[in-house]
């Protein structure tokens, strides 16, 4: 009777051993963003640079790669301020837009038909439902004060495109 005694505590001190084993993993986008032109402001007139090519401009185009149809949205932020610039003591006024232009399927033109816009015209988003690659023109429009003219100097504004899953 004692060897059955024994066992029962022998299982209550026998401690338990453990150990995390971590799972890891890297998932690649099937949605890919290429810068395909950079733009260049033209300054048609002292108080506005544009990127429009009837201002000297050149127009910023932002090629997306699309593996796998419906499953992320394209959202382009157009500039509303300058990462670089002389000093400026008045306001600057920015306008744009954001279009798919040319298009690996045909189908793709439904992309500009149900893009909505927000963030006063500088956010443009795609629902990115046709697979293939895409090129998005982007223009873009600073005037500055009223009548004001742009100081000298070398200007810089940022366009950001993202591909943000569904």
């Amino acid at each position: 009777m004692k060897k059955l005694l024994l066992i029962p505590a022998l299982a209550a001190t026998a401690s338990v051993a453990g150990a995390s084993i971590p799972i890891n993993g890297f998932i690649e986008s099937k949605c890919v963003i290429q810068s395909d032109t950079a733009g260049m402001f033209g300054n048609p007139t002292v108080d506005k640079l544009s990127t429009k090519s009837a201002d000297g401009g050149v127009m910023p185009i932002v090629r997306y790669d699309i593996v796998t149809a419906s499953k992320y949205k394209a959202v382009i932020t157009t500039p509303t301020d300058f990462s670089n610039s002389p000093t400026l003591s008045d306001s600057v006024d920015w306008t744009s837009t954001t279009v798919a232009g040319q298009m690996s399927d045909s189908e793709m033109s439904v992309f500009n038909t149900d893009k909505v816009i927000y963030n006063n015209g500088h956010t443009t988003e795609f629902d990115l439902v046709k697979a293939g690659s895409v090129w998005f023109n982007v223009t873009s429009e600073a005037e500055y004060g009223y009548g004001k003219a742009f100081p000298s100097g070398n200007y810089t504004a940022l366009i950001v495109a993202e591909c943000i899953a569904k």
